[in-house]
Parts: structure tokens; sequence; C-alpha cells
């Protein structure tokens, strides 16, 4: 397949048929995106469908735990939690995803492994949230996801609360998004077998090689 036909076929996995899975790839060779490619993953995430109900139910839970408490309750504290959450979820998807990779040259996908032992697999995926594939050839420190954590949670300054700023705050949100990032890639890597083996599913909407529930190298 060429580049351009595996990007389409990746713009097509969802978690139960919802939750998108764009930024997952089971080509293990897979060739780099393209600036253009990187910047259109990046615009079909942020604006998803899901995107917009996952800004609302993170609203929904801070409403109802009064989190950013200065936002206030009623539709106006709902209004500024969910602009806030959406906010986020842009800030971190165009600085991680496009932003970074671009000046470090990086690959945002999540290369799945999707063979070998439980164990390993788990490895892999929490090692891909700190190590990146180069679009040259190679890996090296994950610039972009860490950086991209850092810079959405600075930006995240500009719209918080004054009492829900400052450095350690942002240092804070930081590590929570690469703790979400990880939980994340574990989701990529399992989630084709749960959706097999528990629904009993053919798996070819996350192979681009189908059949088979991965590529081999």
């Amino acid at each position: 397949m060429t580049p351009e036909e595996i990007l389409k076929q990746e713009e097509k996995q969802r978690a139960l048929g919802v939750v998108p899975m764009f930024e997952m790839t089971t080509v293990h060779n897979a060739p780099p995106l393209t600036a253009k490619q990187k910047f259109r993953l990046m615009i079909k995430t942020m604006y998803d469908p899901f995107t917009f109900v996952s800004a609302g139910l993170t609203a929904g839970i801070g409403q109802a735990q009064n989190s950013f408490a200065a936002y206030g309750q009623g539709a106006e504290g709902f209004g500024k939690r969910y602009g806030a959450a959406f906010a986020d979820n842009a800030d971190s998807n165009f600085m991680s995803n496009f932003f970074y990779p671009i000046i470090f040259k990086q690959d945002p996908r999540y290369f799945r492994l999707g063979e070998g032992t439980i164990k390993r697999r788990l490895w892999v995926a929490i090692e891909e949230e700190f190590v990146a594939r180069k679009d040259g050839g190679g890996t090296n420190f994950h610039f972009s996801n860490v950086l991209g954590a850092i810079t959405a949670g600075a930006i995240s300054n500009a719209y918080y609360p004054k009492n829900d700023r400052g450095v350690g705050l942002t240092a804070g949100r930081a590590a929570i998004a690469l703790g979400y990032g990880t939980l994340g890639d574990i989701l990529l890597e399992f989630w084709p077998d749960i959706d097999h083996k528990v629904f009993h599913r053919h798996s070819s909407q996350f192979n681009p090689n189908h059949p088979g529930t991965g590529s081999t190298p």
C-alpha cells in the first residue's frame, strides 16, 4: 500500500465504532508522514465528533466536583469548563501531533507491536510515550510528546482561573497528560485484541495488511 492509502486506512480506526484511534499504525515499517499529512491527522482528530463529546464529559465531571471553582456553577460555569477542556485537547493535539513533530522531524503515531508476550507489548506501549520514531529513520527521545504536554500546560494558564495557574500546577498537568498518553498507548496496543476476542469481530480496520492482527516487520 502507498503511504496515502495507509493513512486513509488508519483514519477509519475506532474503538467500539466511536472512539478515534487515528494515530495508531500496525505497519511496522510505515513510511514517515509528510508535514501535510501530520497536519491532516491533527485536524481530523481535533474536530472529530468524539472530541466534542469528550470535552463535554470532562466539563460535566469538573462541574460535579467543582473543579476550577472560580468558573462557578450553572450554564455559565459549564460553558467555561467546556471551553477549557476543548482548548486543552486542541493545545495538546496541535503541539504534540503537529508543531513539535514538524520541528523535531518525528512521527506522532503509535506503532503497534501487535505480537509477542503481554509483558513485552506493555513495555513497548509505555516506551513509545517517551521514545519516538524519527522521520529519517531510527529513534530518539520523544520531544514532541514531552514538550507538547509542557507547552499545552503552560498555555492553559491563559484561560484557567488565577488560583489554578503557576509553574507547579503546569508541571503537574504535564505529568498527568503524559500519564494519560501512556494509558492511551496501552489501549492502542491491546484494543484490537480485545475487540476481536470480546466482540468476535475481525480486526481488519486496525490493519492495512489484513488478514491478521498485525503486520510483520
